[in-house]
């Protein structure tokens, strides 16, 4: 007897990188030494302080039931004046902010609070995946918009205006961009919000890599009178080193994240307090820790840049976040083809472009959470073996 699985996931295929570590599992399992370079996985630890903090929570007695679904009074003050510090931004503790069990679980919260079947989301192309696969799971009808180089990976609101947005309910937008490393501008977010308001769309800007080789946190909230419009993802994973901790967060006007506590209160029942301690505790830390973990992906990125040039690939210097973007040469059919062959001929793994649309079908990404040997060898066999 088989068990048919529910209609919402017919579209939804398993997520490329949970494919791929299987095939790296079963490759490594041969003897070959494979070195993974796609995934955005920070292998820096956390600050020590907050370790300490985390392990001096753990140890108290009454550190271990259930906790509110909204997140400790401590961690939601601490969200608040980490907001205000870094991007100028005055959120209310009380109602504005959301503590998740990392963004990506948000995007899922905010799709079922928001989307009925049939309704429209916009999805950036390329883009992160799960804007898609949440939005199909909700029962959402895909318009794709698509991102170029020339416009600096930012919309063509022009194209936008034309199409029909009567049904669209979300627009997710991602800035600093995922997968290329553009940076928003503060005129971009004045345009997005004006668009948002003028069809009645809810503006959804995901931010988790603001502090990575970025000297200017921006956030879509700074904009005057985008709580009413526009909500923000935020996370620890990249910019504190604490991915595998899921500690994220939603934050905008106080109706729209009630919404989505309405989903979230009958999904989980609250982080770990212990997490939550330490989590407010990161958020205290200065300018001298973003600048210590910034020299490592500096270093990093230099020895990246030259192995997109031995890949024969062309790029933008002036990237943020923890990826390089490159565009790849002709000869190559599209980016999974000289994914493929890099992985073939020389056991290391590279994200091809065609994993966050068909705009990245032109390009590879590459991560920087890979020390500077790992690094270095990845070169030494991409220069030694050019035939791939």
């Amino acid at each position: 007897m088989i068990i048919e699985p529910a209609i919402r996931i017919s579209d939804v295929q398993e997520y490329y990188f949970s494919r791929k570590l299987k095939q790296i599992d079963a490759m490594r399992a041969e003897g070959k030494q494979v070195i993974n370079l796609g995934i955005g996985n920070p292998d820096l630890p956390p600050a020590t302080s907050v370790v300490e903090k985390l392990s001096e929570a753990a140890s108290k007695a009454d550190s271990h039931g259930y906790q509110s679904y909204i997140g400790i009074p401590e961690l939601r003050k601490a969200y608040a004046d980490w907001y205000g510090k870094w991007y100028g931004v005055e959120l209310n503790p009380a109602g504005e902010i959301l503590p998740l069990i990392g963004s990506k679980e948000g995007i899922m919260h905010i799709s079922m609070a928001f989307v009925n079947p049939g309704d429209t989301v916009l999805v950036p192309d390329p883009g992160y995946p799960t804007y898609m696969s949440a939005s199909k799971m909700a029962g959402a009808n895909i318009v794709s918009y698509k991102l170029h180089e020339h416009l600096g990976w930012q919309p063509d609101f022009t194209k936008l205006e034309k199409l029909d947005l009567q049904k669209v309910k979300i627009m997710w937008i991602n800035y600093p961009n995922m997968p290329t490393g553009a940076k928003a501008t503060e005129a971009f977010f004045k345009k997005v919000i004006d668009f948002g308001r003028k069809h009645n769309i809810l503006i959804c800007n995901d931010n988790p890599y603001s502090f990575i080789l970025n000297n200017n946190p921006q956030s879509i909230l700074a904009v005057e009178g985008a709580k009413n419009v526009a909500i923000e993802l935020n996370s620890l994973s990249k910019s504190h080193n604490m991915a595998g901790w899921r500690m994220g967060m939603v934050a905008g006007g106080s109706e729209i994240i009630q919404s989505i506590l309405k989903v979230k209160s009958n999904m989980d029942s609250g982080v770990f307090r212990p997490l939550q301690v330490a989590a407010a505790e990161a958020l205290t830390l200065d300018q001298e820790w973003f600048d210590e973990v910034n020299r490592h992906y500096m270093n990093r990125r230099t020895i990246v840049w030259e192995i997109m040039k031995a890949l024969g690939c062309s790029f933008d210097k002036n990237q943020v976040g923890m990826f390089i973007w490159a565009k790849i040469p002709t000869a190559y059919h599209d980016s999974e083809e000289l994914a493929d062959a890099v992985l073939e001929k020389n056991n290391v793994f590279i994200t091809p472009g065609t994993i966050f649309g068909e705009q990245g079908s032109r390009y590879i990404r590459i991560s920087l959470c890979s020390n500077e040997e790992m690094l270095k060898k990845s070169l030494t066999r991409i220069v030694e073996n050019k035939n791939i």
